[in-house]
């Protein structure tokens, strides 16, 4: 956010949080289907675009029964034809899953679409069904990654350059010269020294984001290259802004469990590094873990001061299904109990 000026956004209070949209599209059964959810998402974005949101989010996986998001770049385009800010960040892609020289197309086209508001957290995946279902093969996948990112860069120059044995050339270039930039995801150790060596920059996930940072940095520092700034300090994986939380944590509970349960049980496919989904039973787990959150408005923005200047909240208004009145009334809360607060404090759209 710009900086701003006046002294009710000066001193220790003062905050220029960024804020987002995180969208994985999960119709669990409960709550909203596909047809809606996709539909809303479009509203919403189209909405927090104008409140100067800058960031939306894409995840990405495949063969899912609850129709967990399998074309983040099809939805980021039209996400873009909708918005004149926001940038689409899809985070993951699950990369290894892309053909290179086809995803060197989409991406360019879609960098296109926003005209440069495109970036991109590659990831190398971790569930055993995906990579059957591509013919990928699971050992080979950080030697697929490296060729993707060489490829994408190759490709972006707008030169003709060897593929696999043959000459290729690919068009259209995207609006930047560089194209998107490229981070490097990962909850392990290795990909904190693979994004070192081939990312534009690294975005960590799990519960050990800090200390795999540290080991990035430290790489780079080795190797010569300098350090790019950290990523936003996050707030909860789950926040909703309510005037009555006793009432909304009944009608989230359910979504919001279905989902960090469905995500920590994916996690344990990985075999290494860690997630910030905790598993849980019902409610009252739900609401001793400090990732998921149903604040009133002013503790919203105590939130925000207690996060930092440099943090960024993220809303996840269909998460697992959740009910569309209820994502919209979360959402509009904020607008008008939170945003001017934090406008007080420093943020400008």
């Amino acid at each position: 956010m710009a900086e701003d000026s006046g002294p009710a956004a000066t001193g220790g209070n003062r905050t220029t949080v960024k804020l987002a949209l995180r969208y994985d599209m999960r119709a669990p059964g409960i709550g909203v289907g596909s047809p809606d959810q996709y539909a809303a998402a479009l509203e919403h974005v189209a909405w927090a675009d104008e409140l100067g949101f800058e960031t939306v989010y894409l995840a990405e996986h495949h063969g899912a029964d609850d129709g967990y998001c399998a074309a983040p770049m099809i939805l980021g385009s039209a996400m873009l034809g909708r918005t004149r800010r926001m940038t689409v960040h899809l985070s993951a892609l699950v990369a290894v899953l892309h053909h290179p020289l086809r995803l060197a197309e989409d991406l360019a086209a879609l960098d296109l679409v926003g005209g440069g508001r495109v970036e991109v957290t590659l990831g190398l995946g971790y569930r055993d069904s995906e990579y059957r279902m591509f013919g990928i093969e699971r050992r080979r996948r950080v030697q697929t990654l490296e060729e993707i990112v060489e490829v994408l860069r190759q490709a972006w120059t707008g030169e003709e350059f060897d593929f696999r044995g043959e000459p290729v050339k690919v068009r259209p270039r995207p609006a930047r010269p560089a194209g998107a930039p490229l981070y490097i995801g990962g909850s392990a150790e290795a990909s904190a020294i693979r994004a070192a060596r081939i990312g534009d920059g690294y975005r960590p996930a799990g519960s050990e984001k800090d200390r795999l940072y540290e080991i990035y940095a430290a790489e780079r520092e080795r190797l010569g290259e300098p350090v790019p700034p950290r990523a936003p300090v996050l707030g909860p994986l789950f926040l909703f802004v309510s005037d009555d939380p006793a009432r909304d944590w009944e009608i989230v509970a359910p979504h919001v469990l279905y989902t960090t349960n469905a995500n920590a049980n994916w996690a344990r496919e990985r075999g290494v590094g860690t997630t910030a989904y905790r598993p849980a039973a019902g409610l009252a787990e739900l609401q001793t873990d400090p990732n998921i959150r149903v604040v009133t408005p002013q503790e919203c923005v105590e939130l925000c001061r207690t996060l930092g200047p440099d943090a960024e909240l993220v809303f996840q208004p269909l998460m697992g299904g959740l009910p569309l009145d209820a994502g919209w009334r979360s959402l509009r809360l904020f607008e008008t109990g939170v945003l001017p607060e934090l406008v007080q404090l420093g943020y400008r759209p």
